[in-house]
């Protein structure tokens, strides 16, 4: 018996943005990773630098008679551009192209209607929030820390 659309929903999300053209030369990781400084550009699905869940979930029954549950959950990801320079701002302005890139993923299109819903494995889900970084370190570098929200029917 289904408890959970946390699992196909990560899976989900993992792949629409592995699938997306402008994603191609990105680094799409599935958690946390080792130190890599030779990926440029990443985003990590399910860690962020300063988070301690992967994802986070709530259940209640849907209605009276408990056959059904929704779920609220939300997936916690991290986006990070790194430069040679010491500009700050194309490490930021490369970043926040990431996160555009992601919200504009969980958007219906022609070539995936379903992305709003993840491949039918939520009801719905967006990119809920952000948080910026910024430091230097052979180079600048500068990262998101983001939350897509889902809710599902179980």
């Amino acid at each position: 018996m289904l408890t959970s659309r946390v699992p196909a929903a990560v899976d989900a999300l993992l792949a629409i943005l592995r699938d997306r053209p402008a994603l191609a030369q990105v680094a799409i990781v599935d958690g946390p990773s080792a130190v890599n400084t030779t990926d440029k550009r990443r985003i990590h699905i399910g860690w962020s630098p300063s988070g301690e869940s992967a994802v986070a979930l709530q259940q209640a029954f849907n209605a009276a008679g408990a056959r059904t549950r929704d779920e609220a959950l939300t997936i916690t990801g991290y986006a990070e551009a790194r430069v040679g320079e010491k500009d700050m701002k194309i490490a930021r302005d490369q970043v926040f192209a990431l996160v555009g890139e992601i919200e504009q993923a969980l958007r219906a299109s022609g070539a995936e209607p379903e992305a709003p819903t993840l491949r039918g494995t939520v009801l719905w889900a967006h990119l809920t929030t952000g948080d910026l970084q910024q430091y230097v370190s052979d180079g600048s570098v500068a990262g998101v820390e983001f939350t897509v929200t889902c809710q599902a029917r179980i």
